[in-house]
């Protein structure tokens, strides 16, 4: 990959000692979900101790899903993040109500991402906000991300690529198995995983977060 840096996201992080595992494994930011009906979801005290824990080279991003924005601004000056991952129905408007924040947002894809892309950078540009970053992650019926559900690489890998378009995080069913071959295959700017580490539900298991990063790190 023609790139200086993969930068690595593992996500559903609820304790410290999680985190700074995490952090030694080389993790450029971890995921602090706040949707509650999420087996990995974390209350505002737990966040805030562990953004407060972190070294400042690793980045918190705070998980959202159909929060207002009240909710997310409330949350994260408790917790001292700054930067939003959109994972659930959000408007394209919520962007710009959000621009002193750097938002994420999760483009849940069911195989056709250039129609996804494209709607999503018309709705952008009407609404004049572009996020920082899009995350491609699965589209599935019954929850809003974490299901280890694999996105099809294939038609990312041979997307001719808008250079308006954000850079992309890579997500939706990545373990320390496959992220190798989905790192040389869709050359993201990011990667992200949360259930492909772990033992179960909401439990990392920090060898295969130490094992995922290492491959994916040699891929890029």
């Amino acid at each position: 990959m023609n790139q200086q840096h993969l930068w690595i996201k593992i996500c559903g992080i609820r304790d410290v000692p999680t985190a700074l595992a995490v952090a030694e494994c080389g993790a450029d930011a971890i995921g602090l979900n706040f949707y509650d009906q999420s087996p990995r979801c974390v209350d505002t005290t737990s966040a805030r101790g562990i953004v407060e824990s972190l070294p400042s080279h690793v980045s918190p991003v705070g998980l959202f899903v159909n929060h207002s924005i009240d909710e997310i601004r409330r949350i994260a000056t408790t917790c001292g993040i700054t930067t939003v991952q959109l994972h659930g129905d959000e408007p394209a408007s919520m962007i710009g109500e959000l621009s002193d924040y750097r938002v994420i947002r999760a483009l849940r894809t069911d195989g056709d991402f250039a129609s996804l892309a494209s709607q999503q950078m018309n709705e952008s540009q009407q609404v004049g906000a572009m996020p920082w970053a899009w995350l491609v992650d699965s589209r599935s019926p019954h929850a809003y991300g974490g299901t280890g559900e694999t996105v099809d690489w294939e038609p990312l890998a041979h997307e001719q690529r808008s250079p308006e378009w954000p850079p992309l995080v890579l997500a939706g069913g990545l373990t320390p198995e496959n992220v190798a071959d989905a790192v040389r295959t869709v050359q993201p700017w990011g990667i992200d995983v949360a259930s492909g580490v772990e033992s179960s539900p909401g439990v990392k298991d920090l060898e295969m977060v130490k094992v995922f990063i290492s491959r994916a790190r040699a891929a890029s």
